[in-house]
């Protein structure tokens, strides 16, 4: 990892900047599958899929008999974790069920809101080198507490032309109701456009790769709104000389191994902490089966010392970072100083990992920075506001002559005249 010490804050804006590819070619590419798909359905995302993901599929939609025998291939122990998981995650998204209320705002205008759930919602869910099962949980349980009527998967198959076992289980508990073996660019396409086996949908969620998340910002400027703009997973660790190096380490090391375009950055105001750290990281990455993945993340990531808590949390508000860690002694109140953050782990036993798979919060969280302006997956993201107002004779006198006054500046008559015909009816 790169160390830095000291770093005077007109260098801060060069060192959170993330990793920048010419992503033109990617773009091109992205955009002509999914034209084929728009034109052609089925019929090219069953090619895209004999092309990328090497299965030559009959039918794209998992069946019930599949659903049933996967369900058979997992194991007691992770159907209770699942089970568990999907518990914790339930009772935490049901805490954000909407309460409306009705205000007047005026003697006879009366206003509110209904929350109302998006009819129809595509979850992805990446297979790649690590089957996101634990995503299947985090965003079909607030899809089934928002009530959306139809929740459509998408995931790639493996070489067999089978979906891992513990996706299908995890939908199952989360209640999905279609599931289909589709992955990267295809699959957003068929959910964003429809083809003749997948309905189309009004909102895609979930991560991917750089093409999957070039398809979901494509398909999103005139055909569906997606959850969030993402990049590759992030964390950032802030830490005092209290911390244990041992769980510093593990932290960085759980969040380089997703790929090798991911990012970890440890912010601290301990000298010792960085040589600790740094040992913890050799001895650790030797055991893990993704080393090579970790070590090339690891290359992107940074060590940075700073002279205080306040500069450490004014620097991880500035990266703006999908997970912060606090590791130090005072972390409430660091917790206090949080402005930009996706998720936040406090103290020394927060592990990211409780987060990604089993405190209940959502790990579905903006990356790149994104989080100075977006907010991860919750219940809300899959509603709507709708708002309603009621005049009475008493509402058209309270505000009449404000709209007409309006309308008029802003010389839209007929605006004006909606209002004025009802101020006159009551003469």
């Amino acid at each position: 990892m790169n160390i830095i010490k000291y770093p005077a804050r007109e260098e801060w804006a060069s060192i959170v900047e993330r990793p920048h590819l010419d992503v033109t070619e990617l773009n091109q590419t992205v955009a002509n599958v999914l034209a084929d798909i728009r034109q052609r359905g089925d019929e090219a995302v069953k090619g895209y899929e004999l092309k990328f993901d090497h299965i030559d599929l009959d039918e794209l939609a998992v069946s019930e008999e599949e659903i049933l025998k996967a369900e058979k291939l997992v194991s007691a122990e992770l159907r209770q974790a699942i089970k568990l998981a999907h518990e914790n995650i339930l009772k935490f998204h049901e805490s954000q069920r909407f309460r409306s209320k009705k205000v007047e705002t005026q003697p006879g205008v009366v206003c509110w809101q209904k929350s109302v759930a998006i009819e129809k919602v595509g979850l992805y869910i990446p297979g790649g080198t690590a089957p996101l099962f634990s995503t299947v949980l985090m965003l079909s349980t607030p899809a089934k507490i928002a009530g959306c009527k139809e929740i459509v998967l998408c995931t790639p198959p493996d070489r067999q032309g089978s979906v891992n076992p513990a996706i299908l289980m995890a939908a199952r508990v989360a209640g999905v109701n279609r599931i289909f073996k589709i992955g990267g660019v295809q699959a957003i396409g068929a959910m964003a456009y429809g083809t003749e086996s997948v309905p189309k949908v009004y909102k895609i969620f979930g991560p991917g790769n750089q093409y999957v998340m070039a398809a979901k910002q494509q398909v999103s400027l005139h055909d569906v709104a997606i959850d969030m703009p993402a990049g590759p997973s992030e964390v950032c660790v802030v830490a005092d000389d209290m911390a244990s190096a041992e769980f510093v380490a593990a932290d960085l090391l759980s969040q380089a191994e997703h790929g090798v375009d991911s990012q970890v950055v440890l912010i601290t105001t301990s000298h010792k902490l960085i040589d600790d750290v740094q040992q913890e990281v050799d001895r650790q990455l030797d055991m893990l089966p993704r080393k090579d993945i970790a070590q090339r993340a690891l290359e992107n990531s940074r060590i940075i010392l700073v002279r205080d808590l306040k500069e450490a949390m004014d620097l991880s508000n500035a990266y703006a970072p999908e997970h912060l860690v606090l590791q130090t002694a005072n972390y409430e109140e660091m917790a206090e100083r949080v402005v930009n953050a996706g998720s936040v782990f406090l103290g020394q036993y927060a592990c990211e990992s409780a987060g990604d798979y089993a405190s209940g919060t959502n790990h579905t969280l903006p990356t790149h920075g994104y989080a100075t302006a977006y907010n991860g997956v919750n219940l809300d993201s899959y509603c709507r506001k709708v708002t309603f107002q009621h005049l009475t004779e008493e509402g058209v006198r309270s505000i009449g002559r404000a709209v007409e006054l309006m309308a008029e500046a802003e010389q839209l008559d007929a605006h004006k005249n909606a209002m004025t015909v009802r101020i006159n009816s009551l003469k």
